[in-house]
């Protein structure tokens, strides 16, 4: 039996190009195509061809597992085609529904990967990479995929629309000037599959003008829709608060914790000058235990004083019968609890904070890369955000911003007298 890779997909011509730089050898690129483009149509079947080509794992990576399931791995195209059936049958040695995954019978792999838990792919080794959605998505794992494809030769695509000038767009700038990606940016106008009437049908039934230039005219400079702290972020940048903040020995560093699940953390560092709140130093990670993270403050240069954490860090371990609170106390640091407020009372503290806040833009580039992109979650079927966070990548940076702005008025210097070396009178004289 004769099987043709493309499976039951005939490309269009606009998405020629990315499949022709592919085969002729491309290991990078950057698509941002409008939405309703065929993006991930499109690359399940490039993927699928690459998968019979060379034996190999391919992932495809989503902000989230749920996302990954619900788009790609349970979803369809307009004519009620499963994405996945690309993949034929006859091909087929396995198919796992629970970790999404399907074995060819040449033992290449293809998975769906949710971003949000990217510890599940350590000690992998895939040969090809999609990222798709990938301004949502954490760019740490990139960081972490890089080096495994520039060893086995592997190739990487980006699928997405802009969210702000975040890292996905640093790529499509750094992209642009590079001779070795491919770089390819649809707007409705280069495409026309989307017509201006039904532009302006989505206008007046409620599609935000934001929406509808990031979404179908690819643009980096709208604002990020359903953004908590897009205003507030805008504002301090402007006004020169994200710059160079160096740590003040004279004044004392207070630390502010997220404690999330899977030993995920973020740390913030934080001095008080008058009115200010100057966030000079910013930790996030996970696969640490709380002995490690401690260990990681300890080892920083800075004289401490008060270290906030949620109020669930005194719940009781049912392994150990101990608390958080108490391992650390412990560990030399005693937590103060930060008031359990609702969640929204803590976002509007956390847009105030952003009026007196200043931040290093070294030490603390991650925060600043994922912050304005905390955004609502979006209902897909009633087409407007919901009245709570989404919980993806940016979750615990945003979480220890809100529990700054909670505490900030706690953060105090009395009682603390740095050590100064003396200075001897002029005409004094010493013997030994």
């Amino acid at each position: 039996m004769e099987i043709i890779l493309p499976h039951k997909f005939t490309p269009r011509d606009y998405q020629l190009p990315l499949l022709q730089a592919v085969d002729n050898g491309i290991k990078r690129a950057v698509i941002l195509w409008h939405r309703r483009c065929g993006k991930d149509k499109t690359l399940v079947n490039l993927v699928a061809k690459k998968m019979m080509e060379r034996v190999g794992t391919y992932y495809y990576f989503f902000p989230t597992y749920k996302q990954g399931k619900k788009i790609l791995w349970k979803g369809m195209d307009k004519d009620g085609f499963k994405f996945t059936d690309h993949f034929p049958q006859e091909l087929r040695q396995r198919t796992d529904n629970t970790e999404m995954l399907i074995e060819f019978k040449n033992n290449s792999v293809f998975q769906i990967i949710g971003t949000d838990d990217y510890d599940s792919i350590v000690g992998t080794n895939p040969v090809g990479c999609v990222f798709s959605e990938y301004a949502l998505q954490n760019p740490k794992v990139w960081d972490f995929i890089r080096p495994i494809l520039a060893e086995n030769g592997g190739w990487a695509i980006f699928n997405y629309t802009p969210r702000g000038k975040n890292h996905g767009y640093d790529l499509y700038e750094m992209a642009r000037e590079n001779p070795k990606w491919f770089v390819q940016k649809l707007t409705v106008d280069d495409t026309g599959i989307i017509s201006p009437e039904v532009i302006q049908e989505e206008r007046e039934s409620g599609m935000a003008e934001e929406m509808i230039q990031q979404e179908y005219y690819c643009s980096f400079t709208a604002a990020i829709m359903g953004a908590y702290y897009w205003k507030e972020y805008d504002e301090a940048e402007k006004a020169g608060r994200f710059t160079n903040v160096p740590y003040d020995p004279s004044v004392l560093v207070h630390t502010v914790w997220d404690l999330g699940i899977r030993d995920s953390m973020a740390i913030g560092f934080y001095q008080a000058v008058g009115l200010e709140r100057r966030k000079i130093d910013y930790l996030e990670f996970t696969g640490k235990g709380l002995a490690e993270a401690i260990k990681l403050v300890k080892e920083k240069p800075y004289t401490y004083g008060k270290h906030f954490a949620p109020h669930d860090i005194q719940v009781r371990e049912l392994g150990t019968g101990k608390s958080r609170w108490e391992v650390a106390k412990e560990l030399g640091i005693e937590f103060e609890i930060v008031p359990n407020l609702p969640v929204q009372d803590g976002i509007e503290a956390g847009r105030r904070l952003f009026r007196k806040l200043w931040v290093d833009k070294t030490n603390c580039k991650d925060w600043l890369r994922l912050i304005p992109q905390y955004t609502k979650e979006y209902d897909e079927d009633k087409k407007i955000f919901k009245d709570k966070p989404l919980h993806d990548w940016t979750s615990h940076g945003a979480d220890e911003h809100r529990y700054t702005a909670l505490v900030e008025d706690q953060m105090v210097n009395e009682d603390f007298k740095p050590y100064v070396q003396p200075q001897w009178e002029a005409d004094t004289q010493y013997y030994g």
